[in-house]
C-alpha cells in the first residue's frame, strides 16, 4: 500500500500566517490597552468627582466665614450729638471694623421701644461698599453742605446721605420722629449741624473736615429728634 507524506507548507505562506498573527495579537493588546486607559481615565473622574462633592459643604463654610464686620468693644467712640437733651431717649453707640480698614460708627436712638433715628458714619477702607440705591425726596442744607433726602419703606421714616470724597467719609441714616416729611426733614438737618467730632485720632484730614464744618454750623433751637420747624429745601418732597 502506498503510503503518503504531509507536504510542508511552503516557507512564504508559513511566514504570512505569522504576520497575520501577529497583527492580530497586537491589535487585540492595543484595544485592550486603550479599553484600560479609558477605564482609568473614567475611575479618576469619578473619584474627582466625588472629592469635590465631598469639598462643596467646606468650601461653602469658607465662603460665608470671610473676614466681615465685626464689633469693635474696644474702638473709642468718635462722634457726638452736641447740645441736645437726649435723656428720655435710649441710646447705642457701636463700632464696626472691617479688616480692610474700614471703620463705621452707629448711633442709634430708640424711645417707647421704637427706633427714633439713627446715625451712620462710615469710613471705608480696601472693602468700600456702594451706597443701596434709593429715590431721592429733596435736598437739605446741612454744615456739611448739602444733604440728599431718601424715602424708605417705612413712610414714617426719612432717610438721608451724605458723601463727602476727601476725606473718604460717608453719612448716612433715617429720623423717624416728625408728623410731617418737612420736620423730619428739619430733624435731620438740626442733628447732622450737632454732630461733632470728640476724636479724630491720627486723622488730620477728619480733623480739619469738622473744623470748617463748624464754621457754617447753623443754630438749632429745636430738639432735633421730635422738632417741627421746617427746613431749607432745594428739591421737591
Amino acid at each position: 500500500m502506498q503510503s503518503f507524506q504531509a507536504v510542508p507548507a511552503a516557507p512564504h505562506a508559513t511566514g504570512r500566517i505569522r504576520t497575520a498573527l501577529k497583527c492580530a495579537v497586537d491589535e487585540v493588546c492595543g484595544t485592550l490597552a486603550r479599553l484600560i486607559a479609558y477605564i482609568g481615565t473614567l475611575a479618576l473622574f469619578f473619584i474627582l468627582g466625588v472629592y469635590l462633592w465631598d469639598q462643596l459643604p467646606q468650601m461653602h463654610v469658607e465662603t460665608s466665614a470671610r473676614p466681615d464686620w465685626t464689633l469693635a468693644n474696644r474702638s473709642t467712640p468718635a462722634f457726638a450729638i452736641i447740645g441736645s437733651d437726649l435723656s428720655y431717649k435710649s441710646k447705642s453707640y457701636r463700632i464696626f471694623r472691617h479688616p480692610e480698614g474700614g471703620r463705621k460708627d452707629v448711633l442709634r436712638w430708640d424711645g417707647d421701644g421704637q427706633a427714633v433715628a439713627e446715625l451712620e458714619i462710615y469710613r471705608p477702607g480696601g472693602e468700600f461698599e456702594q451706597p443701596a440705591v434709593a429715590r431721592g425726596l429733596g435736598v437739605i442744607d446741612s454744615k456739611f453742605g448739602p444733604v440728599t433726602l431718601l424715602r424708605m419703606n417705612d413712610s414714617a421714616c426719612l432717610g438721608f446721605l451724605k458723601a463727602i470724597d476727601q476725606p473718604g467719609l460717608r453719612i448716612s441714616g433715617y429720623v423717624c420722629q416728625g408728623e410731617t416729611a418737612a420736620a423730619r426733614g428739619a430733624a435731620i438737618a438740626c442733628m447732622l449741624n450737632r454732630l461733632s467730632l470728640i476724636a479724630a485720632g491720627n486723622d488730620a484730614r477728619l480733623a480739619e473736615l469738622f473744623a470748617r464744618a463748624d464754621l457754617k454750623r447753623a443754630d438749632c433751637r429745636i430738639d432735633w429728634v421730635s422738632g417741627s420747624d421746617k427746613p431749607g429745601l432745594r428739591g421737591a418732597m
